[in-house]
């Protein structure tokens, strides 16, 4: 059984169905899930659960009775009582795949299900692919195990990227270093990239995407506007190749980006959003680049000044960008609001407004409180090469 825990609602989800909990509920059940297996003492559930507060030993027990009578409909999930030590939570799956659903061993359900999340996923819709992972369980069907992992990280769960042992960090380490690079000034984290790219850590798929589209905004914040637009002629080559047109709408738009740092003339920029809307958007109608096509052509609002349709794309882009359910490029694009707006200040309020956006959203899947070991583990893969 997978659970899904959803911190800003105090949610859970399994098998279709969605249970919500109180906050200490589901900080007991977040911290047990966590640390399935074993078990802990009332003493130890205070200190993990209730830190600085002063709650006594009955408070685990009638949160553990809530509890266990809210998860009632999961028959495999228990809160179990270890007689004279305390609790731990259990999750029973059936010991045969076919046990639970004889379509797990469907070979062809599966290759169906994997075209289905690469539709969804070039479509942008991140919460589409979400909505699909939760229900395997009903489905009947394997996660397949690039998507099992893909879905965290569009879903920004940090933490889980951070420390789960289920997928190899070398797997994990593009998807650390995309949040990474959203903190810190610019200048270091393109640094970072060139010395990553340097030294081949990533595959050779990964590899081409902060080749051709990530490290291109780092140029542009950094100040260094014309060497992506050098850098550029080399994406559009590479896109040019067979397979590889679904880079086509986010590398017109990032070009459009450059260019608008870079301080292009208008007819220039003009002529680009005419082809992304009208030709490239119009046949390419991705969910995540209409979002972060919105955002790039606020900004070129701001530099018109044209302070109230900047104000209403950038925030219609946003929107986009969160019904899409892909949280980190909903990031990316409040790090390229933020960081132009550094450079080409707009109004004062506009700014700050953008800028504690951003720094909400930081803190909402984390970032700011995982830093420090998100820094040393990619600090140790760069520093073994």
């Amino acid at each position: 059984m997978q659970l899904e825990l959803h911190a800003s609602e105090y949610k859970v989800t399994a098998e279709g169905l969605t249970i919500v909990l109180l906050p200490k509920e589901f900080a007991l059940l977040q911290f047990l899930d966590r640390n399935r297996g074993r078990t802990f003492s009332r003493e130890q559930l205070l200190d993990n659960v209730w830190p600085l507060e002063y709650p006594v030993e009955r408070t685990v027990d009638d949160h553990v009775y809530r509890l266990r009578k809210k998860l009632r409909p999961w028959a495999g999930l228990e809160i179990k009582a270890v007689r004279g030590i305390g609790y731990s939570l259990t999750v029973q799956n059936p010991k045969t795949a076919r046990e639970a659903n004889p379509t797990t061993l469907d070979t062809e359900l599966h290759e169906t299900m994997r075209d289905i999340f690469e539709k969804y996923h070039q479509y942008g819709q991140g919460r589409s692919m979400l909505t699909l992972a939760r229900q395997q369980d009903v489905l009947g069907y394997e996660l397949d195990p690039f998507y099992s992992a893909y879905v965290r990280f569009v879903q920004g769960d940090l933490e889980w990227l951070l420390t789960t042992d289920e997928v190899p960090l070398n797997e994990r380490l593009y998807s650390l270093l995309l949040f990474y690079i959203f903190t810190g000034t610019p200048k270091l984290r393109l640094t970072l990239c060139e010395q990553v790219l340097e030294k081949n850590l990533l595959s050779p798929a990964q590899h081409r995407e902060m080749e051709i589209l990530n490290i291109l905004d780092m140029y542009t914040l950094a100040g260094e506007s014309d060497k992506a637009l050098e850098r550029l002629k080399v994406s559009h080559t590479v896109i040019a190749e067979p397979n590889l047109e679904h880079f086509i709408p986010q590398t017109a738009i990032t070009e459009m980006f450059v260019n608008l740092v870079a301080e292009a003339e208008e007819h220039k920029l003009e002529k680009m959003a005419e082809a992304i809307e009208t030709g490239i958007l119009s046949t390419k109608p991705f969910l995540r680049e209409i979002g972060s096509y919105k955002v790039v052509k606020g900004l070129w609002m701001l530099r018109r000044q044209a302070w109230h349709e900047a104000e209403n794309l950038l925030d219609e882009g946003l929107q986009v960008l969160d019904r899409s359910g892909f949280v980190p490029m909903r990031l990316y694009a409040l790090h390229r609001i933020v960081h132009y707006c550094s450079m080409f200040p707009p109004k004062k309020k506009l700014q700050q407004k953008y800028t504690d956006i951003f720094e909400e959203e930081q803190e909402r899947i984390g970032l700011k409180r995982l830093l420090e070991p998100l820094e040393s583990v990619i600090l140790k893969e760069l520093g073994r090469c």
